[in-house]
């Protein structure tokens, strides 16, 4: 079977250890502890002479605040011209979605938004990110999108850790008939890899990093996390990368 990994990154830490491990593509965002934010195209710039010198692909968030999916229209400006600005700087893909309701007031994929998003991107691929996991009925967002021109769907199968979506995930691959490429994400380690790849996924989805403290000697935000960071540790990252390639050969 085919399998790959797909590597969340944060920061130039992180873009030189996927330089060095060499998963099949990084999502590059800021902010993962929020869910992940849309990053500077300063970083974006980094990311992309990495894999111009060899490193993987790179997929930018484009996720313009936190918190929910669903955009008014200046947040959506910010967010298309955030999808215009990766395509400029040379990513390779974006990772976008948004949300909607139907008449009857259900939560829906927003697929307005991500036709707009996928032409704004210009003809990069696009991964619609866990979004689907907020919805009622994950497998049916993913048979939405079959024909949008959307590549990959992120997700954990609808639960907060993917290993307790796995019959989701299930659903989900067998709604996208390959047609859509579903990749799983959330809480994902190297003993799990086996696992998920058993429910019959393209691809899983790790950030594989490690908390560092951070003295600062004053407090700069309210978080208790203020003064502690996260950044992708190289040993778990070839790890994952290992057991990836393991259940692939």
């Amino acid at each position: 079977m085919s399998l790959t990994l797909e590597l969340a990154v944060q920061d130039v830490r992180g873009i030189r250890v996927a330089a060095r491990v060499r998963p099949e593509r990084i999502e590059l965002c800021t902010a993962l502890a929020l869910g992940g934010l849309t990053p500077p195209a300063s970083l974006i710039d980094a990311a992309v002479a990495a894999r111009d010198a060899g490193g993987p692909g790179v997929h930018v968030l484009v996720r313009p605040r936190a918190g929910g999916f669903t955009y008014d229209d200046d947040e959506l400006a910010v967010l298309l011209a955030d999808c215009r600005a990766a395509a400029r700087h040379g990513a390779d893909g974006i990772v976008v979605g948004a949300a909607t309701t139907d008449a009857a007031g259900a939560p829906v994929l927003d697929l307005d938004v991500i036709a707009r998003a996928t032409e704004a991107a210009g003809g990069l691929d696009v991964t619609v990110h866990r979004v689907v996991d907020t919805l009622p009925d994950p497998a049916a967002a993913v048979a939405a999108l079959v024909g949008t021109g959307v590549r990959r769907v992120l997700t954990s199968g609808g639960a907060a850790a993917v290993l307790d979506g796995l019959p989701v995930l299930r659903a989900m691959v067998a709604a996208a008939a390959g047609r859509v490429e579903v990749m799983a994400g959330s809480g994902v380690t190297p003993e799990s890899v086996a696992a998920l790849a058993a429910t019959g996924v393209d691809a899983v989805h790790a950030s594989a990093s490690r908390v560092h403290g951070d003295q600062a000697g004053v407090s700069l935000g309210s978080s208790p996390e203020a003064g502690r960071f996260s950044s992708t540790d190289p040993e778990l990252a070839c790890r994952l990368l290992a057991a990836v390639h393991g259940v692939a050969a």
